[in-house]
C-alpha cells in the first residue's frame, strides 16, 4: 500500500499543473492516462472521489477529466464537477490548511465548508461577451463561508474586515495559503464581485490577489 502512495505521489508532476518558464502556471494536456494517475494520487491520499465521464457542449463550456469529490476531510457544500487537476490541491488545502488554521486563530475546528460552486457554464464574472470562465471548463471553485463545530459561521463577506482580529486572520492566512496551492486565487481585495468569496483556479497564474 505504502509503495503504491509513492508511486502515486511521484507521478504528481505528470497530473497537475507545474510552473513554466515565465513563472506562471502551464496546464498539462488532458489524457486519460493523466486523468488516471490523478485520479489515483488523490485516493492515495486519502479523498475519496468518483471519476466523471467527460462532458462537452456546442457553447465551449466542458467538464472534462473532472472527479465528484465524496469525501475530502471536511464536506464541502454545492461543489459538481471538479477538474482533477484543481481537485488535488483543493482537497490538500481542505485537509491540511483549513484546520490548522482554524485551530491557530479560532481555537476551533471547521466542520463544514460552504462553496458557491464549481462547474458553471458561464462567461467570466457573469458578464455577456467576455471570455469563458474557468467555471466553464469545471476548472474553478469558490468559497464562501466556514462553520465552526462549536456553531459559529465565518463569511468571507462579514469576516474579512470583522472587527474581530481572529476571524481576520484566519481568513487572510487561509487565502495566503491558497495563493501557494493555485494557479489563480481572487478574494475581496480583487475586484468588488469577489466582496464575498475566494475564488480558486488552475487556468493561470500565478496570480494572488
Amino acid at each position: 500500500m505504502r509503495h503504491a502512495a509513492l508511486i502515486a505521489i511521484f507521478s504528481l508532476t505528470a497530473c497537475i499543473p507545474s510552473p513554466s518558464r515565465q513563472g506562471g502556471f502551464r496546464p498539462p494536456p488532458e489524457s486519460p492516462e493523466r486523468f488516471a494517475r490523478c485520479v489515483a494520487m488523490m485516493r492515495a491520499e486519502g479523498s475519496q472521489v468518483d471519476a466523471l465521464p467527460d462532458r462537452r457542449f456546442d457553447n465551449g463550456c466542458s467538464a472534462t477529466s473532472s472527479v465528484k469529490l465524496v469525501a475530502i476531510g471536511i464536506p464541502v457544500t454545492n461543489l459538481g464537477a471538479v477538474k482533477c487537476t484543481l481537485a488535488a490541491p483543493f482537497a490538500r488545502w481542505v485537509r491540511e490548511d483549513v484546520p490548522l488554521e482554524a485551530r491557530r486563530w479560532l481555537g476551533g475546528e471547521v466542520v463544514r465548508i460552504e462553496s458557491f460552486g464549481s462547474f458553471a457554464c458561464r462567461p467570466v464574472n457573469n458578464q455577456a461577451g467576455n471570455r469563458l470562465s474557468e467555471h466553464g471548463r469545471a476548472n474553478a471553485i469558490d468559497i464562501a463561508a466556514f462553520r465552526l463545530r462549536d456553531g459559529r459561521r465565518i463569511t468571507v463577506r462579514e469576516g474579512w474586515n470583522a472587527q474581530d482580529g481572529n476571524v481576520r486572520g484566519f481568513l487572510r492566512a487561509l487565502h495566503k495559503s491558497a495563493c501557494k496551492r493555485f494557479g489563480v486565487v481572487l478574494g475581496p481585495e480583487a475586484n468588488a464581485l469577489h466582496h464575498d468569496h475566494f475564488h480558486f483556479d488552475m487556468g493561470g497564474g500565478p496570480y494572488c490577489r
